[in-house]
C-alpha cells in the first residue's frame, strides 16, 4: 500500500517535526511526505502542497492511504474536511487520523464520527467568536478605546507641523519625532485625527 503523509502549520516559525515524528512513531512509514506551511482558515484544496498530494494520489493506481496526526489538517470547517474527505474517498484512498485511532474517516463509520467531531469543532470556534464579540461589545460599552493606540498625540501633532513648515525631510521628523513617515504624511496631508 502506498502511504501519504501531510502535515501543515501554520506560520513559517513553527516546525512539522513533531508531525511527521508522531506519524513514525505511530507505525507509518510514508512513502511521500507532503508539508503545508498556510493558516489553517485557508480550504484544504487551496493549499498548495495539499493540492500536490490530490494530483499524487489521483495518479496512484495501487491501494493508497493519507495519514494525518488531526481532523483539522484536513479542512478549514465540517464543510471542507467533509468535502476533501470525499474526494479522497473516490480516488479510492484510505484517510487515517491518528488522533481518531484505528478509524479510516473514509469509511461509512469512520465519516460518521468524522462528521459528528468536525461539527463540534466548528461549534467551538463559533462560540469562541461569540465570546470574543460580547467581550469586545462590553469594553465598547464601558468606554474602552479598542484597537492600536494612535501614534501620535495633539501635542506631538503640533509639533510635526511645525517642522514641516521648516522644510525638514518627512524622514527626519519621523526619526525625530518617533512615529512612522506614513503618520508624518497624514498629519502633513490633514488626514490625521486625534
Amino acid at each position: 500500500m502506498h502511504t501519504f503523509a501531510y502535515v501543515r502549520v501554520s506560520t513559517a516559525g513553527q516546525t512539522t517535526d513533531n508531525q511527521v515524528l508522531e506519524i513514525e512513531q505511530a507505525g507509518y512509514e510514508a512513502d511521500a511526505i507532503y508539508s503545508d506551511v498556510v493558516s489553517g482558515k485557508v480550504p484544504a484544496m487551496k493549499r498548495p502542497e495539499f493540492a500536490r498530494l490530490m494530483d499524487a494520489i489521483r495518479r496512484t493506481r495501487k491501494p493508497k492511504r493519507l495519514i494525518v496526526t488531526k481532523l483539522d489538517r484536513l479542512g478549514r470547517d465540517a464543510s471542507d474536511i467533509m468535502a476533501t474527505v470525499k474526494t479522497l474517498s473516490r480516488a479510492g484512498c484510505a484517510v487515517q487520523v491518528l488522533h481518531l485511532g484505528a478509524l479510516d474517516v473514509a469509511s461509512s463509520a469512520g465519516n460518521l464520527v468524522m462528521v459528528v467531531l468536525a461539527g463540534v469543532a466548528e461549534m467551538e470556534r463559533d462560540i469562541l467568536k461569540e465570546r470574543t464579540n460580547a467581550g469586545l461589545a462590553r469594553a465598547r460599552s464601558e468606554g474602552k478605546k479598542l484597537g492600536r493606540p494612535k501614534a501620535a498625540d495633539e501635542v506631538k501633532a503640533a509639533a510635526i507641523r511645525d517642522k514641516l513648515k521648516q522644510d525638514i525631510p518627512v524622514a527626519q521628523i519621523a526619526r525625530d519625532c518617533g512615529v512612522s513617515r506614513a503618520t508624518v504624511a497624514r498629519i502633513r496631508d490633514g488626514q490625521w485625527t486625534a
